[in-house]
């Protein structure tokens, strides 16, 4: 039997509620760990592990920073909940509605990339948004593949009750799901996106560039680590930016690197280039400083959170959609004022845009 998304964040918050009476004070420490999944906009941090880049980085400021891939995108969220890990690659969705949601304060340090086509709804023959209306979808329930929907829904002017239901697939399934007869509809990401258009009677009805910035891709890391530990975020952030103007270089070098993360994520030069079209990389930390101040983000957050409380996954037992407070650059919060667990943090971002790390 298949572990919903549910059933994953309460196993989590289980976690961190035995844990709490045990768990360490954060303190200013020289040893970091960062979790990561593959996925087209996250592919750099294994660069990072394997080129050395986060090694010079590390020991310019006389820490150590290891960067591991975990296989389950879902179960690295947890592992970073429970403590295991300082850090994770996370979209802000996931981010406000496991670590956040169950009660650890988190900050969004990197702002990498928003999803601008990278996850999509997919469909057999010359079906419409409105003709989804009594049909059965498949997709990670839960997960952003379902706010995509919802979303996409909402702009036909339907809602999920309009469907014959959802039917959770994992991703590892889906597209051996799409080739059976009795599947018509699934909504999933790259790479599985690309691999499923290959067949001859899909079709894309709606993709993520419809909603532009509301699927953030993060490397979030525990606040208070962050707080006693200025290094761990300066060698990280360094790191990062400097892998993100390689890869936007036209040199060999930048070619060669963008062709290690395609090799690691199952394809080759062509196919993750393709996948990078649809991702809005902010490959300058300007751009992602921007973002983050935009007046966008807040309403998008808000839009985010009704999203996760009308689930039900808005933390355990959360009153309403306001229950997890969520802090911006400026200083303004959404949600309550009194538990804010989530942070957008600019400090960092700006250090590189400024030349200090």
């Amino acid at each position: 039997m298949k572990t919903t998304l549910r059933n994953l964040i309460l196993t989590s918050t289980t976690a961190i509620a035995l844990l709490s009476g045990q768990a360490a004070v954060a303190e200013e420490k020289t040893e970091f760990k960062i979790a990561w999944t593959i996925y087209a906009g996250w592919m750099p941090w294994g660069y990072i592990e394997d080129s050395g880049i986060m090694d010079k980085w590390a020991d310019k400021y006389d820490i150590d920073v290891e960067i591991v891939q975990i296989n389950d995108y879902i179960e690295s969220i947890n592992q970073y909940t429970a403590g295991g890990f300082d850090g994770v690659t996370a979209t802000s969705m996931d981010t406000l509605s496991i670590p956040s949601g169950g009660g650890v304060d988190t900050t969004a340090l990197i702002i990498g990339d928003y999803s601008n086509g990278n996850d999509a709804i997919i469909t057999k023959g010359d079906a419409t948004l409105e003709d989804l209306a009594g049909r059965k979808v498949n997709l990670v329930e839960l997960s952003v593949s379902h706010y995509l929907l919802a979303r996409a829904l909402e702009s036909a002017g339907l809602s999920e009750s309009d469907l014959d239901g959802v039917v959770n697939t994992s991703d590892a399934d889906m597209i051996a799901a799409f080739e059976a007869p009795e599947v018509d509809t699934i909504v999933t990401w790259n790479p599985l996106v690309s691999t499923v258009l290959e067949n001859p009677e899909a079709k894309k009805l709606y993709d993520s560039s419809m909603i532009p910035g509301e699927i953030l891709d993060l490397l979030v890391v525990n606040t208070d680590t962050l707080a006693e530990n200025p290094a761990f975020g300066k060698a990280v952030v360094g790191a990062w930016y400097e892998t993100m103007a390689l890869m936007a270089s036209d040199s060999d070098e930048g070619k060669a690197a963008r062709e290690a993360m395609a090799i690691a994520s199952g394809t080759d030069l062509a196919g993750y280039d393709a996948q990078l079209a649809v991702t809005k990389m902010f490959y300058d930390p300007i751009d992602a400083v921007s973002f983050a101040e935009s007046k966008e983000l807040a309403p998008t957050m808000t839009t985010v959170a009704e999203f996760l409380f009308d689930k039900g996954i808005l933390g355990e037992g959360a009153p309403s959609a306001d229950y997890v407070g969520i802090e911006y650059p400026d200083g303004t919060i959404t949600g309550d004022e009194s538990n804010i667990k989530f942070r957008f943090n600019t400090t960092y971002m700006n250090m590189a845009v400024k030349g200090e790390l």
